[in-house]
């Protein structure tokens, strides 16, 4: 059985480095320190995820069908997805009157992302 590479230190939580690679057909070690893949630094979850959205092309409608989550959820998992890869996640309070709106966001969610892109 196969097992991902672990990113952080099961004991104190830093990052762990990538020092060996080794050939399975003859035996070839090379030792050095080598990047690992970003997509690697996924949960489980992140990455199923990350495979649903990218078989339904983005259509975020079809990944609510897929994992019968709902909108808002969709929107938040791809919000994790983009701060795990590294990224900050932004969003305008005219896009979460949009959805308020629409019918997408509950009050509290949407006081939720105000509060968050105002940093209170």
């Amino acid at each position: 059985m196969k097992r991902r590479t672990i990113h952080k230190c099961p004991s104190c939580g830093g990052r762990v480095e990538v020092v060996e690679l080794r050939c399975s057909d003859c035996g070839l070690r090379l030792v050095g320190n080598f990047e690992s893949c970003e997509f690697c630094r996924f949960s489980d979850e992140e990455l199923e995820f990350t495979k649903i959205f990218i078989k339904c092309r983005g259509n975020i409608k079809e990944v609510e069908k897929e994992l019968g989550i709902s909108y808002p959820t969709v929107k938040n998992r791809l919000n994790e997805i983009v701060r795990t890869l590294g990224y900050e996640v932004g969003q305008s309070i005219a896009s979460v009157i949009e959805q308020l709106e629409n019918g997408e966001l509950t009050v509290d969610e949407a006081v939720k992302f105000i509060k968050l892109s105002k940093g209170v």
